[in-house]
């Protein structure tokens, strides 16, 4: 039973999150805490490996709720419910790609998608910064409601991006430089 529920939550969430990876994470979000197969730091582990590992973003994140849920099977079968819809409306569009060239409507549609793929990212932003900036578990006001280490990790980062020789570095060395912080100060 739990690989047909793996293999639906995913088949949804493969479904409707339109534009890549991020917009995954609302579901993956919704996901975590309908089903309680993660919690939100669990996520954010998630999402930092997923980032930091090749291959797509959503399938790495599939993968490993399906590993530690199902084991290898539920890993399988979890890749496959994310990616199933996408494999269906690309052997639909095929069938009917010279049509769907010319058309208006399909224009129209994927003009109107592209302000929910945009919504969907930016929900994965507002969450993702909730989760390493903020602590839930502390009251408004207090010294202990924001994680002082990440901002000011995340605002190091920021500076560095603006010093034009450092803009040219390639993304793995903030990658690899944010592991040996986070190792160090145990964030």
């Amino acid at each position: 039973m739990i690989y047909l529920q793996l293999f639906f939550e995913f088949f949804k969430a493969g479904l409707f999150a339109i534009g890549g990876g991020l917009a995954t994470i609302p579901f993956l979000t919704d996901i975590g805490a309908r089903t309680g197969w993660f919690t939100a730091g669990d996520l954010a582990n998630m999402i930092a490996i997923s980032e930091s590992t090749p291959g797509p973003m959503g399938v790495n994140m599939a993968t490993y709720v399906g590993l530690h849920t199902g084991g290898v099977l539920g890993g399988i079968i979890a890749t496959l419910g994310l990616v199933c819809p996408s494999i269906i409306v690309i052997l639909i569009i095929a069938g009917f790609l010279k049509k769907f060239r010319e058309s208006r409507g399909v224009d129209a549609v994927f003009y109107g998608i592209r302000p929910a793929s945009t919504a969907l990212i930016t929900a994965a932003l507002v969450e993702v910064c909730a989760i390493a900036l903020v602590n839930t578990g502390a009251a408004f006001g207090t010294a202990d409601f924001f994680h002082w280490k990440g901002i000011v990790l995340a605002a190091a980062v920021f500076a560095c991006l603006q010093v034009k020789p450092l803009k040219k570095l390639h993304p793995i060395v903030f990658i690899a430089a944010s592991a040996v912080i986070g190792v160090v100060f145990q964030f």
